[in-house]
């Protein structure tokens, strides 16, 4: 920034306008080169690359958005003055551009927004190995420190943790760790450990070790492709919302089925955009009834099946590649004598799981039911593509297998056309292996010498409460019978995961934060972590950074570079991680024996494309020596597709596909052809439809022990879901909370980031959307600012109603930061967790989509739109 600050100090501008033109919401302004005004320029007074001034950069478009587009700005003078996406081909269907959202477009505030920060700083009323008064944490003011202050408080805190209580008194609540390999857990493993947090996260139940029923959690294997996606007579949309969960390329794929002559059919409890988008029939169900949808379902399936006259079963899938359907299915080894087919039909409990049974429960009117029965049926080529939103909910546990279970009864497994699996992410529509892999950055592994792993729905407690229910400790290994644990915690420690914002319950992290000695968080603005630390270390973006690869869909990885020099006195996580190694008497060299720019170009010099016959892998990238030394790196020359300025220069490196090519993908295609001798991950190489495995494992968590699990799915009335809604269920009286919210991902933000971008808040107002029906009994209209409240926190948001929500299912946008008023204890921002309760069921999922609340109009002040709020400018 250099020549910009130049300019600004040369043309005498006041200090409003330096921050005016260094804040993105004034990125199309540039200085008009007299006086010390700002004028507005117009597309044809931009400086371009081709007219030998501004630099076009590939930026990163790093969160957790579902797309990772390409995204493109023209730097001048330190200042971005134009962004665009894809244009290194033209654009077709077979061969897209993989073209940008706004979300990407605003991610310019991100870098050079006005609320960075900008210094190390830490709590005025603070005090060191005491925590001073830790009541004023989120309401106290900053005073400004430098880094070796900061990072000698920071290691003094850790190492007084250890030695007075040892490594499990250090919490670090975070995961998908090991995908930020510059983050502190390194450093912490190495001092000899922390307590982590393991969360059902996106994936809600889904997150269970399915590979007892035969499936994988990871998503990019259980679905067709987007070519094979031509093929399909019928998409079912299941709970899904690409339009707003996963912005890029995913709608637009999906799209060409559409043009292809699909016919679509979404299910939900609100007609979404996407569901408008492919002008679906809508299958109305109740967030957080599918089980009972979906058993109706599997009803109609089995009771209007007739091979010779009404062929809606496969049973030839049913008899080659399941066990335990029914009863001449189940397997030697069964330690119960029942199945699937007789529980739906009543035999057990004496409820045959009908149609009119269902409708009682999800909402769903019988003839939808029976309508969409007999749409999935063995004989159409059905693509049956799920989200992961229903298995977001309390009460889910049996979903995954559920949803096998019909996807198995009528046979859309293996074949072109026909696909069960998961529309999620950048995968959403174009699932399979990646044909081209990211290489490695070559950083060496380290040993995890604590085991404790806390599940998120139970953390706060945890530390509240000095024990905890131990089930396992991480991704791979986090179903064990459970073990009650002693906790002890007193230093939390947040880098990049946001979880006082992302787990249950608010308002008891915020106690919970309050509680211990000392909170430290990373950041580059005031997220809800920082607002409620002891000391803040300030890090760059991705933008400030020497570069990196970002997956998006399988067809395409990206290369982003830096676009700027790190600001103020920000450090990358990396550097704040030697550093602090350094104050523990760790070598830094065992975490990280080179720097980012090593690790970058060792990542470039190992990515491999796949070739032609779709099975052979190759170096992308041909390295020179004249490559190496101009990095000043090390490495070794070698032949590769195109060049590493080519790559760079670009990108983006995308195989172009076309139909009928070796590259495309038919999930469980050789298991369907030869099941013998190709099987899937369960014990007994079927989809397991009834598995012991799986009941057993459950039922030894010990979360929860009203709910005993069957090796079948079964139907479990959630204790917090619809039926609980209701004081007196078969008199169908009300209780204190009627209604269902759920949270579903929203255009604004990727998960929690972005929510601070005022282009993003400005664009897209954040309501809560509620149905005409319900907005009509309570008085409020579209604007006014309701309150909705349960046991767990209120909270406040303006109203949005609609008639494509299902009455009594409110609709509020994953993702807010809190804004608490500690006086009345509402949060004025929407912020979901504040009602999620932090509740123990079933596997511990975090139940987002189905919680109990009320609301009613406000009487107090109404809400101001979000983007007339002040940004959290912390002044130094």
């Amino acid at each position: 920034m250099a020549s910009l600050v130049k300019k600004i100090s040369d043309q005498k501008l006041s200090r409003r306008d330096f921050l005016k033109i260094t804040a993105t919401g004034t990125a199309g302004l540039a200085l008009a080169g007299q006086g010390n005004h700002l004028t507005k320029v117009g597309l044809n007074s931009l400086t371009t690359a081709d007219s030998g001034e501004g630099k076009w950069i590939t930026a990163a478009c790093w969160h957790n958005c579902g797309g990772r587009c390409l995204n493109k700005v023209l730097m001048k003078d330190g200042v971005v003055v134009r962004q665009k996406t894809d244009d290194t081909h033209p654009d077709s269907p077979e061969y897209p551009q993989q073209r940008g959202c706004l979300r990407g477009r605003a991610q310019q505030q991100q870098c050079f927004g006005a609320d960075r920060l900008k210094y190390p700083m830490k709590r005025k009323h603070w005090e060191p190995l005491t925590g001073g008064d830790k009541s004023l944490r989120g309401k106290d003011e900053w005073e400004r420190i430098s880094w070796d202050e900061a990072l000698d408080y920071v290691a003094n805190e850790l190492k007084h943790s250890k030695e007075k209580y040892g490594n499990r008194s250090i919490l670090y609540p975070s995961f998908w760790m090991w995908y930020y390999e510059g983050t502190v857990y390194k450093a912490l493993n190495k001092y000899g450990g922390f307590v982590g947090v393991w969360d059902t996260t996106s994936f809600g139940t889904y997150t269970f070790d399915n590979t007892k029923i035969g499936i994988s959690l990871w998503d990019y294997n259980n679905a067709n492709d987007r070519l094979d996606l031509l093929n399909s007579e019928t998409v079912v949309l299941y709970g899904c919302n690409p339009a707003w969960a996963s912005a890029g390329n995913p709608s637009y794929n999906i799209w060409q089925a559409k043009e292809k002559g699909a016919e679509f059919i979404f299910v939900g409890p609100r007609y979404n955009d996407s569901a408008s988008l492919y002008e679906a029939k809508w299958i109305r169900v109740r967030n957080g009834t599918d089980m009972a949808f979906l058993f109706a379902v599997a009803y109609t399936l089995i009771t209007e099946d007739d091979p010779d006259t009404n062929p809606l079963i496969d049973w030839d899938f049913i008899e080659n590649n399941t066990i335990g359907f029914d009863a001449s299915r189940l397997p030697e080894s069964a330690k119960l004598n029942e199945n699937f087919v007789d529980y739906v039909l009543g035999k057990y409990d004496g409820i045959p799981k009908t149609p009119e049974w269902a409708t009682e429960i999800s909402g769903t009117p019988v003839e939808d039911i029976r309508y969409f029965a007999r749409a999935i049926r063995k004989d159409k080529k059905v693509a049956l593509l799920h989200s992961y939103a229903a298995a977001r909910c309390k009460g889910a546990e049996d979903l995954p297998q559920l949803f096998l279970t019909i996807g198995a009864m009528t046979g859309h497994f293996g074949k072109p056309g026909h696909c069960c699996g998961p529309i999620y992410h950048a995968a959403a529509g174009n699932c399979g292996g990646f044909l081209i892999k990211r290489g490695s950055n070559g950083l060496p592994g380290v040993e995890f010498p604590v085991d404790d792993t806390v599940m998120g729905p139970v953390l706060w407690d945890a530390v509240l409460d000095g024990k905890y229910n131990f089930t396992g400790n991480g991704w791979m290994h986090q179903f064990y019978a459970g073990e009650e644990r002693d906790l002890d915690i007193h230093v939390i420690y947040h880098d990049h995961t946001p979880f006082l914002q992302i787990c249950n319950d608010i308002n008891k992290g915020i106690e919970a934060h309050r509680k211990v000695d000392f909170v430290v968080t990373h950041a580059y603005s005031l997220k809800t972590e920082a607002r409620y630390s002891d000391i803040v270390l300030p890090v760059t973006t991705r933008w400030e950074r020497p570069g990196g690869l970002a997956y998006g869909n399988r067809e395409m990885l990206i290369a982003h570079t830096q676009v700027t020099e790190p600001l103020y006195e920000a450090k990358s996580d990396q550097w704040i991680t030697i550093e602090l190694a350094k104050r523990l008497g760790i070598d830094p060299d065992e975490i990280f024996p080179f720097d980012e720019k090593q690790m970058f170009f060792n990542e470039l010099a190992t990515i491999t494309v796949v070739e032609e016959d779709g099975v052979t892998f190759v170096p992308l990238l041909t390295i020179t020596q004249a490559d190496i030394d101009e990095w000043d790196v090390e490495g070794t020359p070698q032949q590769g597709r195109i060049t590493l300025k080519e790559y760079l220069d670009a990108g983006i490196y995308q195989v172009e596909r076309h139909e009928g090519d070796n590259l495309g993908f038919i999930a469980y295609e050789k298991f369907v052809q030869d099941p013998e001798n190709n099987p899937v991950c369960s014990p007994s190489g079927k989809f397991e439809l009834y598995c012991d495995d799986k009941a057993d494992t459950l039922n030894a968590l010990g979360y929860d022990d009203t709910v005993h699990y069957k090796p079948y799915p079964t139907y479990q009335p959630p204790v917090e879901g619809y039926e609980a809604t209701f004081s007196d269920w078969d008199n169908k009286v009300k209780g204190e909370y009627p209604y269902l919210v759920y949270n579903p991902h929203y255009i604004r933000r990727a998960h929690t980031s972005l929510h601070n971008l005022p282009w993003l808040r400005e664009a897209f107002a954040n309501p809560a959307f509620i149905s005409a029906t319900d907005a009509a009994e309570k008085g409020v209209k579209t604007g006014d600012t309701i309150i909705l409240w349960n046991q767990y926190g209120k909270t406040l948001r303006n109203a949005s109603v609609t008639e494509t929500l299902m009455p009594g299912s409110i609709a509020l946008p994953h993702g807010a930061w809190v804004e608490l008023d500690e006086e009345t204890g509402i949060d004025k921002a929407g912020a979901d967790n504040i009602l999620c309760g932090a509740k123990a069921t079933g596997m511990c999922v975090s139940g987002y989509n189905n919680v109990m609340v009320n609301f009613e109009k406000y009487d107090g002040e109404p809400l101001a739109p979000d983007h007339e709020w002040p940004q959290r400018i912390v002044s130094l």
